[in-house]
């Protein structure tokens, strides 16, 4: 059992065979210490020995036991891991000490050996996982020791094992050639599965982060909702904290994609792009389905098929309507790319007026029907239930329904949608109907409600319009960062405004 800090929560003394912990642990506003010297759970609940109540940490978050000499920190299944380093692992040795985070954005906890205690040999080991330490870092004597040494492990008498063999056949006949080709091809082999691991476990660590950003990104539009109603100065400092963590951790996923080679320098520039576009809508490049850009470089060609695209590029430079609609996008802290979606409706025509639907007829650049016009502020016209252009519908003025498009595709992208900006794109073009309903009977949480996971799941039950809807979309947003790249004679609308 153990003490803390001041001494009012004690435990039994402790087993001779075992070396006291000392645990310093963030819990609230201030760090708690306490000495262990048995197992003990870390977790929100009461009843584990260390007790954090913090939406980061899980119920039962992890263990800490002590095995075969030394102590262990290990991850009981939590859902936001534990982190050494900035790397997600699931388990670490302490040798001597190692702070572990629990979760990404979670507290930290140190545990160190209490002091005048007995350290094993192995504190002079860098406090990873064994299973992440490369061959080439191991000490001779780990692997040319002896094989029969009850206190080692199967892998390492394995490995021994294979060493004896070696220098038995070497002393024989070839000397030390064998042996030293022997160790050469181990090590390789070793460091191969290092860094294959290490991969792994990088590629992990960079969709964590992503999935951790787009989580930051829905508090940091809910707090925003209570400052805007209330003026909370606490609730506004609290948001630009989180800003900060997340352009923290925006800079830290930039490093691991760079690491993990995702921005290839062999791919074309206009597979760099469609990555670049789907990420700017909230899609993590890594979950990318095979076809995706097979698919987006399709649409690309049905827009160079027509004139379609270059007729809406001039009507927008001619009315100016690109600085308008990105910076309406940027205050509401989303990609001004969302410029792409009322040329897909309308082809920026302010006068547009869609086909009869139950739901009434769409109106103006963003073809608001009349109910969600009216929940976002629009005046509709006396012409409502006709399809004739009204100059008394705030639909057909394009400056007011942009800012009132804005809003609602904040809502979609903060509530619904979990921040993902394709998931806005298909529940924008028929989210009263099924695809609202598939969207909402997914999991709410940004890793398993976005995009990709829609097709994965729900493919087959998505309207052919609406798939080819965000197809359009984002094959336009494609299209606009390097129009001359494809073909077309324009510039880039949005390149004075792009700050994602």
């Amino acid at each position: 059992m153990g003490c803390d800090a001041d001494g009012d929560y004690c435990m039994s003394p402790a087993s001779p065979q075992i070396v006291p912990l000392r645990v310093r642990a963030e819990i609230g506003t201030e760090k708690r210490t306490f000495t262990f010297a048995t197992p003990f759970k870390i977790g929100r609940t009461d009843d584990c020995e260390v007790s954090i109540k913090n939406e980061h940490v899980s119920r039962r978050h992890a263990e800490v036991v002590f095995d075969n000499g030394n102590w262990l920190f290990r991850d009981l299944g939590s859902a936001n891991g534990i982190f050494v380093n900035g790397e997600r692992v699931q388990s670490v040795p302490i040798y001597t000490s190692v702070k572990v985070r629990l979760g990404i954005l979670g507290p930290f906890v140190e545990l160190e050996v209490a002091p005048n205690a007995a350290i094993p040999v192995q504190a002079q080991t860098p406090a990873l996982s064994q299973q992440s330490i490369p061959i080439t870092q191991k000490t001779p004597t780990h692997y040319f020791g002896n094989p029969n040494d009850q206190s080692i492990g199967e892998h390492t008498r394995m490995v021994r094992r294979a060493f004896a063999e070696v220098q038995t056949k070497q002393k024989r006949k070839y000397g030390g050639v064998i042996a030293a080709l022997g160790i050469c091809a181990l090590a390789a082999v070793g460091y191969a599965f290092y860094l294959q691991d290490q991969t792994k476990k990088n590629r992990a660590m960079a969709e964590a982060m992503f999935y951790s950003m787009k989580s930051n990104e829905l508090e940091i539009a809910a707090i925003e909702k209570i400052v805007a109603g209330s003026g909370n100065t606490d609730a506004a400092a609290r948001v630009a904290s989180m800003r900060s963590q997340r352009k923290d951790l925006d800079d830290r996923y930039q490093k691991l994609l760079v690491s993990l080679k995702v921005y290839d320098p062999k791919m074309t520039e206009e597979q760099k792009l469609v990555l670049r576009v789907a990420r700017i809508f909230g899609e993590c490049e890594l979950d990318m389905p095979k076809n995706f850009y097979d698919e987006v470089s399709k649409y690309i060609g049905y827009w160079k098929s027509t004139g379609r695209y270059m007729q809406a590029m001039r009507l927008a430079q001619q009315k100016g309507y690109a600085p308008v609609i990105a910076n309406e996008f940027l205050s509401q802290g989303l990609p001004p790319q969302f410029f792409y979606l009322a040329m897909q409706e309308s082809t920026f025509n302010e006068y547009a007026v869609g086909p009869n639907t139950y739901m009434g007829f769409a109106k103006g650049m963003w073809q608001f029907i009349p109910q969600t016009a009216a929940d976002y502020g629009l005046k509709v016209g006396p012409l409502v239930s006709t399809q004739q252009v009204d100059v008394g519908d705030d639909r057909h003025h394009w400056d007011r329904e942009t800012k009132a498009a804005a809003a609602y595709i904040k809502f979609l992208y903060s509530t619904d949608a979990q921040a993902s900006g394709l998931l806005v794109m298909a529940c924008y073009n028929w989210g009263e109907k099924s695809v609202l309903k598939l969207v909402q009977s997914m999991p709410k949480n940004p890793r398993e409600r976005n995009f990709w996971k829609l097709l994965e799941l729900h493919k087959d039950k998505i309207p052919d319009e609406t798939y080819k809807y965000v197809f359009y979309i984002t094959s336009a947003a494609v299209i606009g960062e390097n129009p001359r790249l494809f073909g077309f004679d324009c510039d880039n609308p949005l390149l004075s405004f792009d700050k994602k």
